[in-house]
């Protein structure tokens, strides 16, 4: 029997935001605040690990500096441990446009090593620039 902790979270984190015009000058969409306490991440990482999820990668791409230092290791979302964490995953490149991911298939198709890296049956691919409460159990 497969356990629910098998699976792998990728979290798309890499957007530009452009629609919120002053707020994602210096940031990327999913780490903008939310409510003073919260930056819109924190949603998705939160269903991911209530959920039983516990192997998460995360997308980045534009500006992901504050988004970095906000997720850290994952403590803050109990991610750190031996069997469980978030990994930061950029681009590859360097800094041209031109090198950044294509779309949501292109980010997924450039980190497949990082699921082949991390076996499992079942991908789960969520965005990290929604807020939302649920619950991914099976």
């Amino acid at each position: 029997m497969r356990r629910q902790e098998d699976a792998l979270v990728l979290l798309l984190a890499g957007g530009v935001g452009s629609r919120l015009n002053l707020l994602v000058e210096t940031r990327a969409k999913p780490a903008v605040s939310f409510g003073g306490i919260y930056r819109i991440i924190d949603f998705s990482l939160s269903n991911v690990m209530n959920s039983g999820l516990t192997r998460v990668g995360v997308l980045t791409q534009y500006k992901p500096l504050s988004l970095m230092n906000h997720i850290g290791t994952g403590e803050s979302w109990d991610f750190s441990g031996r069997s469980r964490g978030v990994k930061i995953l950029p681009p590859r490149t360097g800094s041209n446009d031109s090198d950044w991911y294509q779309g949501t298939a292109d980010a997924i198709r450039r980190n497949i090593d990082f699921i082949e890296s991390n076996p499992t049956d079942e991908v789960v691919i969520l965005s990290g620039d929604h807020i939302y409460h649920m619950d991914f159990a099976v």
